[in-house]
């Protein structure tokens, strides 16, 4: 059938069709960019990364390549593909949040400041060198934000106390930098013939920042171990623990969870287990899934009852071999998480089974049948419920 004239509009339906274009335009230019990423970073905190997505896409198409907000724009949309693990992607938005801010010296709410080039830092295809080198564009740019606002602390609109506070987290912020730079000469560019002193100097700029800072003295601690000086590195240890283990857990001095976890391995190297199985025990209050908690508390466990079976030469002292039923039962959740979780890392998993065959050629199998599948949530090593360990015990 051949397609009919369409009607002419009547007066009124142009009249209608005009508001609504009228309406259509004003909306366009009723787009505020600045509240659309503001919008962005509230939906990224709250883990809403596809919602965030949207919201800052539609602020840079407003804003466009070279307006005022685009450095802005293109550090949240790198940040948002970070979240939603295209790495890639998140890596070409921030090199191009770069181009607008190459020193880090615009306004934070204008995208300037060390964020894109810490990320960059990060995710570099390359590590090693070029890490390095992001980072102290980075660190730079912190240097720069530190010294004008103490410059300004009299002049400015704000109290002196939270300019200070806002000084206080700049060094933290550096102080961390320069830790991740240290660990970074400690691994890709261990070969390189200034790596030690590099780390000494940077370890040393960090502990003078922010002495605080409980993750500034592992990396101090890390660095130590790497020289081989494990009673420095146990006192560092000691000072970081201090810093934070009276503290409530949601306490913003506590170190993040990955950072407590990496803790846990830096306290079983230098010899230090029981501090370890105490910061073990902690992390699976907090969450009781994490499969590296478990075998970093049964491995931990497990070396303590071992230098106590060393050092006993009573053969009737049982303390050792209650420990190690304790490690018989963290490493065995470690396995069953393991399973459930579908985790990866295999050299994890063979460890912790390596361990628990050494367990059981000296304790042998649990008691009672049926125990490999109790849940075990008592993390109490105290001799009041050693008793109890013979009937609640995991294989």
């Amino acid at each position: 059938m051949a397609p009919t004239k369409p009607k002419k509009k009547s007066t009124k339906d142009k009249a209608r069709d005009r508001l609504r274009a009228k309406g259509a335009s004003s909306q366009a230019s009723n787009v505020n960019p600045r509240e659309l990423l503001a919008q962005a970073v509230a939906m990224l905190e709250v883990g809403n990364a596809e919602g965030a997505a949207k919201a800052a896409g539609i602020a840079y198409e407003h804003i466009g390549e070279t307006g005022r907000l685009a450095g802005a724009a293109l550090s949240i949309l790198g940040q948002v593909h970070v979240e939603l693990g295209e790495i890639d992607t998140a890596r070409n938005f921030f090199a191009c949040a770069v181009k607008a801010d190459e020193d880090g010296s615009l306004p934070e709410d204008l995208g300037g400041g060390p964020e894109k080039f810490l990320w960059l830092a990060q995710l570099s295809e390359d590590g090693g060198k070029d890490s390095v080198a992001w980072f102290e564009r980075g660190a730079a740019a912190l240097r720069t934000q530190i010294q004008t606002l103490t410059e300004s602390l009299d002049s400015r609109p704000l109290t002196r106390d939270q300019q200070e506070a806002i000084i206080a987290e700049k060094r933290k912020k550096l102080a961390d930098t320069l830790c991740a730079v240290a660990e970074v000469y400690m691994t890709d560019l261990s070969w390189e013939e200034d790596a030690e002193s590099r780390c000494e100097a940077l370890v040393t700029e960090a502990t003078m920042l922010a002495p605080e800072q409980a993750e500034t003295w592992q990396t101090v601690a890390n660095v130590r171990i790497s020289q081989t000086r494990t009673e420095e590195a146990q006192e560092a240890l000691k000072r970081s623990l201090q810093l934070w283990t009276d503290l409530a857990p949601e306490d913003p001095a506590v170190p993040a969870f990955p950072s407590r976890v990496s803790l846990v391995r830096l306290l079983i190297e230098v010899g230090l287990e029981e501090e370890a199985i105490e910061v073990a025990e902690r992390l699976v209050d907090e969450d009781d899934l994490s499969v590296e908690a478990w075998y970093l508390g049964g491995y931990g466990k497990y070396m303590l009852g071992d230098k106590l079976k060393q050092e006993v030469q009573d053969s009737q002292n049982e303390k050792w071999k209650s420990i190690w039923r304790s490690s018989r039962k963290w490493l065995a959740q470690c396995l069953r998480i393991f399973e459930a979780e579908e985790y990866e890392d295999e050299r994890l998993r063979e460890h912790a089974r390596e361990l628990l065959t050494m367990i059981k050629s000296e304790l042998g199998e649990p008691h009672q049948e049926g125990e490999d599948d109790e849940i075990w949530e008592d993390t109490d090593d105290s001799e009041g419920e050693d008793a109890e360990d013979e009937d609640t015990e995991m294989h």
